[in-house]
């Protein structure tokens, strides 16, 4: 890890100027002690345009070049799936730290490489958990850690769209690696894998389904759709569903959707413990018991539910941080790796109709 001897500012450089580096980029920005030097997209119209909008010099078409590039110190990676191995260990390689979005890979060998490189390269590595910097999550922690809420044994998590497939590389498993579990089942089942203390993993039973596809006929609701979409194009799940069982007792239950006949979209994050219980999503609750009696705790913070641009600027905050020597990033590449064990499992026992044990 390089310290910050001589304040100066960390440069950047964001590969990939799809919609998710936005969010990278804006908080780069507005981060006092971070430079945004470089972008780098394949289409090149694009990659300009970030560059003007941000005030960056150096615009690139190649990430090789971007990565050769000796006044870059770091890089965030913002491309599909299957090129965040590929491009996370040309990075390190070349001497950079790196903040790769999420899922960290496809594959676990992939993620195995990733790691490894990351230990040879001794270079900061950090997995776009976004959810883990938000402040409810932050604030959590707090009651966590100080024991208010007990052992966890149970959490609930659902990320449910009634009409939400982005299409594009989205909905082509070769890019994305799959559907909703890998795009937004990610966040949710890593969020309680962190606030239940990232326990070791005992079994997997997953299920997914392909009944719905793109549902392109569906009229006046609006979603968000990729840039390269195309509604004819789409081989990952609707939905998953999977029971998780940890080595402490402990059990996690997820279900996430890209499409379902729901009556309304739900996000909805829960813990319960033996002490008190809580809620994340939509909005942070603590709930305990006191004088015989339960009580349901809502904390005060600016932010009660999930808050993008404070999330990213709080992620993007602890990378540059990191990478100057002044704190540890929360979400390092062995948790990387563990996710992703969880994702393909889940894909694994969908695909068997079998539990999968660790």
């Amino acid at each position: 890890m390089t310290a910050n001897i001589n304040n100066a500012k960390l440069k950047v450089g964001v590969i990939g100027t799809g919609s998710i580096s936005g969010l990278h980029l804006d908080a780069y920005a507005s981060n006092p002690d971070a430079a945004l030097v470089a972008v780098c997209d394949l289409n090149e119209s694009r990659a300009k345009e970030a560059a003007a909008k941000y005030g960056a010099s150096k615009v690139y078409t190649d990430y090789r070049e971007l990565l050769a590039d000796p006044e870059i110190d770091a890089v965030s990676i913002c491309t599909w799936n299957n090129s965040h191995a590929e491009i996370s260990i040309a990075a390190l390689e070349a001497g950079k730290h790196v903040l790769c979005e999420k899922p960290l890979c496809k594959t676990v060998p992939d993620a195995l490489k990733v790691e490894e490189a990351v230990s040879r390269a001794g270079k900061v590595f950090q997995v776009g958990f976004v959810r883990r910097y938000a402040s409810n999550t932050e604030v959590l922690r707090r009651f966590l850690d100080g024991g208010d809420l007990g052992e966890i044994y149970y959490a609930k998590a659902s990320c449910l769209r009634r009409r939400g497939n982005p299409g594009g590389w989205f909905a082509d498993a070769e890019r994305s690696g799959g559907g909703p579990l890998i795009d937004i089942g990610v966040h949710v089942i890593d969020l309680c894998w962190y606030l239940m203390g990232r326990p070791k993993v005992k079994s997997v039973s997953g299920n997914t389904y392909r009944k719905l596809g793109n549902r392109a006929h569906i009229q006046n609701l609006s979603f968000y759709k990729a840039a390269d979409y195309d509604a004819a194009l789409n081989d990952v799940e609707d939905m998953a569903n999977a029971l998780i069982r940890f080595e402490n007792g402990a059990s996690l239950f997820v279900d996430v959707s890209f499409t379902l006949h729901a009556k309304k979209d739900e996000l909805a994050v829960k813990l319960y413990g033996d002490k008190g219980g809580a809620e994340i999503e939509p909005e942070l609750a603590v709930i305990t018991e006191r004088h015989d009696t339960i009580i349901n705790v809502s904390p005060q913070v600016d932010h009660a539910g999930f808050d993008f641009n404070q999330a990213f600027a709080n992620e993007i905050g602890y990378f540059v941080d990191s990478c100057l020597g002044r704190k540890e990033t929360l979400s390092p590449v062995q948790d990387g790796v563990e996710i992703t064990k969880i994702l393909c499992a889940i894909y694994e026992s969908a695909e068997k109709g079998t539990e999968v044990h660790f």
